[in-house]
């Protein structure tokens, strides 16, 4: 995630810095450190505000399981976290899944395939709500 990306989600989220840093349990030197570059997001704060977003836009609707939308071959599912676990809600909070014919155990690569994803670009990207 990037630092103009996370400043557009907590402006979205309608919270302050400070707010989010509490929210996050990280300082605020923190979140503003994230949103002017000078640090790295790192992967449980960037899984945290994509679970944040995810709540805000969908809240109690739900998305069909991601191998049903996709359509995944079964040998694929087998190979999936989210579906071994019959995970609820967006496959992107999870490592371990296996996406486009490839087992996603990085969180970087994994953010890669996930932003191109059209589940995921409908729900992060929704202006509708």
């Amino acid at each position: 995630m990037k630092s103009d990306e996370f400043a557009s989600y907590r402006n979205f989220l309608r919270l302050s810095q400070s707010n989010l840093a509490d929210l996050l349990g990280t300082s605020l030197r923190s979140i503003q450190a994230y949103e002017q570059g000078w640090r790295d997001i790192p992967p449980n704060i960037e899984r945290m505000i994509l679970y944040l977003i995810y709540q805000k836009r969908l809240g109690h609707r739900s998305l069909d399981p991601c191998w049903e939308i996709k359509k995944c071959l079964l040998r694929w599912r087998k190979n999936c976290a989210a579906y071994q676990f019959q995970a609820e809600g967006p496959c992107w909070f999870m490592n371990g899944t296996f996406c486009e014919g490839e087992k996603q155990n990085n969180w970087d690569k994994k953010m890669e395939t996930c932003r191109t994803c059209s589940i995921f670009t409908r729900v992060m990207e929704d202006k509708g709500n």
